[in-house]
């Protein structure tokens, strides 16, 4: 009889199964390459195997097994040929808690292959734990599921057993399996009486990875590849639920959330004490455990193709339609109207001479103006484009409006000398020629809306 008994963790059950989420994408597969292609990826592989090949032997040369010079010196030509890609390292202070200094091994790709290698022979326990997980909340062995939750339910009315649970699950999923090993039921009828306390009759098991080339290695690499699929679409799942609510990506809604998890904060924070807490846990784990039922997971998809998604849309009409109302985030902008003058002159002084586009301008340059008498040059654009509204403001629409009452204007800021077109684009020019060139202020009256904004015009 040997001295040991050798046993492996694996999943030799069913599958891991993979989760399908409606609308999520899915991968899809690559398309047919062509020579070239296969024999690019080809020579990237042989340099891969290279490389790796270089690492090996390189974090083996300081080690005595007695490498010749040849293949030292082959190695380090390898090293000049193919030089490895450093990865840039995070700059982390180090570890302090530690007498000494914590040095982690930076990104190796053989050192990669031989840590997921060993990890893959030792992660069948992980899926044996989960295969029977999703087999008791499945309801598969309706007594395993009821025995479940009876003790859940004695947890729940009284919590401080709870602290019976880890020594309970060690004593009858750990020492008593491994004393029924080392000492089996005899192979005889049913009334033969079982006697525990005669010596071992078999060795004891021990725990043992998985060979690389066995069946349960391949197993295990099904299982962890189901099981990162998984992980993939419920994180993508997850994401496209709460991101887009949460993300202030839509104020009003984000908003309306964050107002309805502080008030329910609030709440729970004084009155907290008075929940029966004990019978909302024993009704969540009921609920929980019964939902994974196949029978009532047909109930419950049935009533919510009935009762929910016809009222679907109107639900969510009717948040939108309070959202809209009650969720105020700014007070409406405020709104003001603005001028710009349209100036125009006649070079060389002649009556005769077209009228040519100057300068856009927030003042008409009326004879009598200011700037005007004293000679300085209106301030403006050249090109209408350029016109910007006052700091702190934003322009409203990008639609202006031709004044045409030009002389309402004229008779209310009581300009002198000049003279009002009475039918056209109702130009305003000047009535007598100045020594200077001859000017026309063009009140085309271009009235453009802005508003308040965030300090820069645009």
């Amino acid at each position: 009889m040997d001295e040991y008994t050798a046993d492996v963790f694996v999943n030799r059950d069913e599958p891991i199964p993979t989760i399908d989420i409606p609308g999520a994408d899915t991968p899809i597969p690559d398309h047919p390459k062509g020579k070239r292609e296969r024999l690019k990826n080809s020579i990237s592989g042989t340099k891969a195997k290279l490389k790796d090949k270089v690492h090996d032997i390189g974090s083996q040369g300081n080690k005595n097994y007695g490498y010749s010079l040849q293949d030292r010196l082959f190695t380090k030509l390898l090293q000049q040929v193919l030089p490895e890609e450093e990865i840039e390292e995070l700059d982390l202070p180090p570890d302090v808690r530690s007498s000494k200094y914590i040095s982690r091994p930076s990104f190796s790709l053989p050192m990669m292959t031989n840590n997921f290698r060993r990890f893959n022979a030792r992660i069948g326990v992980v899926f044996v734990f989960q295969n029977r997980i999703e087999r008791l909340f499945s309801w598969r062995n309706p007594s395993h599921t009821l025995s479940f939750l009876a003790i859940c339910t004695f947890i729940c009315l009284d919590p401080y057993l709870l602290a019976v649970v880890p020594i309970a699950s060690a004593l009858f999923f750990v020492l008593v399996p491994a004393y029924l090993i080392r000492h089996p039921p005899p192979m005889q009828p049913n009334n033969a009486p079982y006697l525990i306390n005669g010596p071992p009759l078999a060795p004891p098991r021990i725990i043992k990875p998985a060979g690389e080339m066995s069946k349960d290695f391949f197993r295990n690499m099904r299982d962890l590849q189901n099981c990162m699929e998984d992980f993939s679409a419920l994180h993508d799942a997850f994401l496209k639920i709460i991101t887009p609510p949460t993300n202030f990506s839509n104020e009003p809604l984000s908003t309306t959330i964050f107002l309805f998890l502080s008030v329910i904060a609030c709440l729970l924070f004084i009155t907290s004490h008075l929940l029966p807490w004990r019978l909302i846990a024993l009704i969540s784990c009921w609920i929980l455990i019964a939902i994974g039922h196949p029978s009532i997971q047909q109930l419950i998809v049935a009533n919510h193709e009935k009762h929910i998604l016809p009222h679907q849309e109107h639900a969510r009409s009717w948040l939108d339609t309070w959202i809209s109302h009650d969720i105020i985030l700014d007070a409406p902008p405020e709104t003001r109207e603005v001028e710009v003058f349209e100036l125009q002159h006649r070079s060389g002084g002649s009556r005769g001479a077209e009228w040519e586009s100057w300068l856009f301008s927030p003042t008409p340059y009326d004879p009598l103006s200011p700037q005007r008498i004293s000679g300085d040059r209106p301030k403006g654009t050249r090109f209408f484009e350029d016109v910007q509204p006052p700091k702190g403001w934003e322009w409203g629409d990008k639609k202006w409006v031709l004044d045409l009452q030009s002389r309402e204007w004229v008779d209310d800021r009581m300009v002198q000398g000049v003279e009002v077109e009475i039918e056209g684009e109702r130009w305003v020019s000047d009535l007598v020629p100045t020594e200077e060139d001859d000017l026309k202020a063009a009140w085309k009256g271009k009235v453009r809306e802005w508003e308040e904004g965030d300090g820069q015009g645009r």
